[in-house]
């Protein structure tokens, strides 16, 4: 009877969480009549029309000022088969440069199509599945899984930026969420493929990089030496990479065979990782067109030249520039710095992620260490808040997700987050929808503003929550809140028009900054380490007694 009911609910849940998805695309898009570069709807389009018009090996090289191609080649492989599908229902939609701009309704209708159905092929199976295996391994009931899932499905800073802004985010995150899915099944193999297709798809997968390496390192040689298994991850990882570039790589050395080459040194310069060797190759080598591919994309890949971070965002460099202009150092000098700091701000939940490899301490180390990059790396985007909340909202399908305090502090994280994306959302035209999934949100997990049974009701009085946790929790929404207010109705002073995101910067990065701290304790209380090292102090205390006696 319970097998039956699933079958009923989980069809339900999918429906429905389909829908508001669906509906959140009615509304406007990134750059809607906004010419002459639009926005993030046309750079996918634009993609879309390079990949499926020009050789594979120009790809990486066509009209780079206007969206030229700066994802890995799983996203060009995407967008190939995307545009082929969509220029079978109208050639015009993805013409050769005719098409630039092309905003038509129908258009629209399947460019949102395409991100809905991405995503019920790849975030939304590796999401179910990964919440039944969690909460199996807890031992959580199908209610409070079915409970879990519709929050986790339904989380508005996701929905918000792929189904209205408009991305296609969840396709990566859902190969992170079919990597960690194998990690906790004892299937680390497969999970190296998972991860590798993330990062093959979307750079910002490197945000977690560090801590499935660590997890996978700790596995091998912590617990106890495993050779073997250490050279088939390498040797898996290193096939799936393969795999991902071989059609890029073996595409260009087939449009050189029959002459088609992307690169004039006159015209277009060498990429910098390729121009700065030791050895630079001869144009006419047969090993020249895979390794100017792989250069190339690798440079547009990893925009160094962009600046330390882009547009306003809720990050360590972008607070200390509203008081200190940090434009005035060179930007290399500011690159190092910022690596150093990220370096240092991952260190501790990488090391321990290696010495307690444990899958189920994998949502905390991916968590902190996500923040950490959020907050102290290099060319950070305000979307990228959707890596740290990824892990951390998974863990409302795990033990004691639903309780009081884990609810609290995912909940207060979640909508943090999602309202430092406001003012980018704004400039969408999406106030409405931002409004009614962020309110619908904080309704079913019982959240603030919607309620305050949290904080003040029955739950609040099984002590779950320290005081000092509830202030700051309504601290920070009580300033949501005002700051909406004052947005909205209190006009910013001429000579400082930004005020109001400058104060959306400040907050969030103070809020981020605990939830960075919150994180990385939790990881330290649940990895045992605490105990581990208390039980040898007092081990080491009670032998140096013995030997006074």
């Amino acid at each position: 009877m319970r097998s039956t009911s699933q079958w009923i609910i989980l069809p339900l849940i999918l429906m429905a969480v389909g829908l508001f998805k669906w509906v959140t695309g009615f509304w406007g898009y990134s750059g809607f009549n906004t010419p002459p570069m639009h926005g993030d709807y046309e750079a996918q389009r634009h993609w879309m029309e390079i990949t499926i018009n020009l050789p594979i090996s120009k790809w990486y090289f066509y009209d780079l000022q206007y969206w030229g191609l700066d994802y890995p080649p799983l996203t060009a492989y995407h967008s190939w088969l995307l545009g082929k599908i969509g220029s079978i229902i109208n050639p015009a939609w993805f013409a050769p440069y005719s098409s630039r701009g092309f905003e038509d309704q129908l258009l629209k209708v399947y460019m949102r199509a395409t991100v809905l159905i991405s995503e019920y092929l790849v975030y939304i199976p590796a999401a179910v599945i990964l919440n039944r295996k969690m909460g199996r391994l807890q031992g959580n009931n199908a209610w409070k899984s079915s409970v879990a899932l519709v929050a986790i499905l339904l989380q508005p800073a996701t929905i918000l930026i792929d189904h209205a802004h408009f991305q296609y985010n969840t396709v990566m995150l859902g190969f992170t969420l079919a990597s960690i899915s194998s990690m906790l099944a004892g299937r680390a193999l497969w999970g190296c493929v998972f991860f590798v297709a993330a990062l093959c798809y979307k750079q910002m997968a490197l945000y977690y990089a560090p801590t499935i390496f660590a997890y996978l390192v700790g596995t091998c040689l912590t617990t106890n030496l495993n050779i073997s298994r250490l050279l088939a991850i390498s040797l898996v990882t290193g096939l799936s990479f393969a795999i991902c570039f071989g059609p890029l790589l073996l595409g260009s050395m087939y449009d050189h065979y029959h002459g088609i080459s992307a690169f004039t040194s006159e015209e277009i310069p060498l990429p910098p990782l390729l121009a700065h060797a030791p050895i630079v190759p001869n144009e006419k080598s047969w090993y020249f067109p895979p390794l100017l591919q792989l250069t190339q994309s690798i440079h547009r890949i990893f925009p160094f030249a962009r600046g330390l971070f882009e547009d306003k965002v809720s990050n360590m460099w972008c607070a200390i520039h509203t008081f200190h202009k940090l434009n005035i150092y060179p930007l290399g000098q500011m690159q190092r710095i910022s690596t150093v700091v990220t370096i240092i701000s991952i260190l501790p939940s990488t090391m321990i992620i290696s010495l307690f490899p444990r899958a189920e301490l994998l949502p905390w180390a991916m968590a902190s260490t996500a923040w950490g990059f959020y907050l102290c790396s290099f060319q950070v985007h305000e979307k990228s808040v959707l890596l740290p909340l990824l892990p951390m909202t998974i863990l409302l399908g795990g033990d004691g997700g639903l309780g009081t305090e884990m609810r609290a502090w995912i909940g207060w994280a979640n909508m943090l987050g999602v309202w430092t994306l406001f003012p980018l959302l704004k400039r969408d035209e999406l106030r409405m929808p931002y409004a009614v999934l962020t309110l619908l949100w904080s309704f079913l997990l019982g959240l603030p503003p919607t309620s305050l049974s949290l904080y003040f009701g029955r739950q609040s009085r099984n002590g779950e929550l320290k005081v000092l946790t509830k202030m700051l929790h309504l601290g920070f929404y009580f300033l949501i809140v005002a700051w909406h207010v004052g947005e909205a109705f209190v006009p910013p002073p001429e000579d400082k028009p930004d005020l109001w995101v400058v104060l959306n910067v400040l907050i969030g990065f103070a809020g981020f900054g605990v939830c960075f701290v919150w994180c990385s304790w939790q990881l330290i209380l649940r990895s045992g380490m605490m105990e581990d090292y208390f039980g040898v102090r007092l081990r080491i205390e009670a032998a140096n007694k013995k030997k006074k006696q």
